[in-house]
């Protein structure tokens, strides 16, 4: 079984102007995304962005274990303990998404998460360390957790045409909220390190409480569709066979795997190669501060024109530019306007392949779909993990030689993303329409069609 998407109520969700502009071809613009926008999307945004400004765990649990008297060495355990935690924890937000429904898992893990954070500083001492360690496990499996739920629930309620728009918003409110975060910090730890910690438990509270409230609940099934309930379930003890045999996505995380190994350098090995070539820490702090600023500014107006590509080759042609972009900033003697310009091109290239990989996975039937998404963000966080230290080690033997194995690591995954999404290959506005069709044919069609069971429905053609 491929990747295809569930039609049982994408039609639906489409409003009458947007339906208007896919008739005559145009491709749908930023404004037509933004107005198409259910309500519940934007909860479910805000949602995020609040949560992202005040995940503080991660970037300065290093920092802060230091301040209360931690060497370097259990420190950095500490937050490779966490990042295993983090990996395991969207494989396990994938099984809640689909035992539990998206709101439901969105509520359990922030809620989660946020007690855990209050009790980091309690537990910080250095006669602790144990407990500490479990704790920031746990933490790192429930704060990862609520993505898979928050991506299925997204493309549950995000008409299809502007689904893959609608996971640029995603990427684009957690980029705000990532850029945001480190300067409300910065003012937090002037006034005691341990607000760190009350601010991203308050905010990741603040999220369940607005997912148990503003947040669509499960809808209820008729009592005659008990049968296919049933059999639903009892499918969904065989998702992950389905998964392994779908060969084409195991192609696509593949791809994803290698993609993460050339991001991770990007934090890894970019700054140290450029302080030992001579430049300035503001330098990096630039080139960070110039990513942010594209991805914030333009990521949602390029999706708004790669929407009408073909999914394999948004993906191929954003991952080819992105690596080799990466790989840029290997060239000899290079100065500072050459690496920021080899960051903008980077950049371009993650804007161009970003929210069409990331929504591939969402395209799943609606029993699975959880399970793949969650494989998706798992193998990119295995990834992310590994790529540092990988890296690293690349630089120590053979120095910019890591860049070129980052140009051949980025062809591979531009390969392997081209073949893995190309059942897909039909443009998200075409797919909205056709289904759209299939519907209306399906509707005129009722009396033929009676005999069928309950809650099913036939899965389009095209892909």
């Amino acid at each position: 079984m491929s990747v295809s998407k569930s039609t049982s109520k994408s039609s639906s969700k489409s409003s009458s102007s947007s339906r208007a502009k896919d008739s005559q071809g145009g491709a749908p613009g930023v404004l037509d995304a933004l107005r198409a926008t259910p309500r519940s999307v934007r909860y479910l945004l805000g949602g995020v962005l609040l949560n992202q400004l005040g995940a503080f765990v991660q970037t300065f649990l290093v920092l802060y274990l230091m301040h209360r008297g931690y060497g370097v060495d259990k420190a950095g355990f500490l937050l490779g303990a966490y990042g295993a935690g983090a990996v395991a924890g969207t494989v396990l937000g994938g099984e809640l998404t689909s035992r539990l429904g998206s709101r439901n898992t969105i509520v359990t893990a922030m809620g989660g998460s946020a007690v855990l954070v209050f009790l980091i500083p309690w537990l910080a001492g250095p006669g602790a360390y144990p407990v500490l360690l479990g704790l920031v496990v746990l933490l790192g499996l429930m704060t990862q957790s609520y993505r898979p739920a928050a991506s299925a629930l997204l493309s549950e309620l995000m008409p299809d045409e502007y689904r893959v728009m609608g996971f640029s918003m995603l990427r684009i409110a957690m980029n705000i909220g990532a850029a945001a975060g480190p300067l409300l910090a910065a003012g937090l730890i002037q006034i005691d390190w341990n607000l760190l910690f009350w601010v991203d438990g308050a905010t990741a509270l603040a999220y369940s409480l607005l997912a148990a409230t503003l947040l669509p609940r499960p809808t209820t099934k008729p009592a005659e569709q008990q049968g296919a309930e049933n059999a639903a379930k009892e499918a969904q003890r065989t998702a992950y066979g389905v998964m392994l045999r779908d060969h084409r996505f195991l192609l696509y995380l593949a791809s994803m795997l290698l993609s993460a190994l050339v991001y991770a350098q990007f934090f890894a090995v970019l700054p140290v190669g450029l302080a030992e070539a001579g430049h300035p820490t503001s330098l990096y702090s630039a080139v960070l501060t110039l990513s942010s600023v594209l991805l914030i500014g333009f990521e949602l107006a390029v999706t708004a024109r790669v929407s009408r590509w073909r999914a394999s080759t948004a993906a191929t042609v954003g991952t080819f530019v992105y690596c080799l972009g990466i790989a840029g900033y290997g060239l000899p003697g290079s100065v500072p306007a050459l690496i920021l310009l080899t960051t903008a091109v980077s950049v371009g290239g993650l804007m161009v392949s970003g929210p069409t990989l990331w929504a591939h996975p969402a395209k799943a039937e609606e029993r699975v779909r959880g399970r793949y998404i969650a494989a998706s963000q798992a193998v990119f966080g295995l990834g992310s993990a590994l790529g540092p230290a990988l890296g690293m080690l690349a630089w120590t033997h053979y120095g910019n030689g890591v860049w070129a194995a980052c140009a051949v690591l980025g062809t591979l995954a531009a390969a392997l993303a081209f073949t893995g999404l190309r059942p897909s290959d039909q443009p998200p506005a075409e797919e909205a329409e056709e289904a759209r069709a299939h519907e209306e044919a399906s509707v005129a069609d009722e009396p033929a069609v009676r005999g069928e069971v309950p809650g099913e429905a036939p899965v389009p053609s095209g892909r």
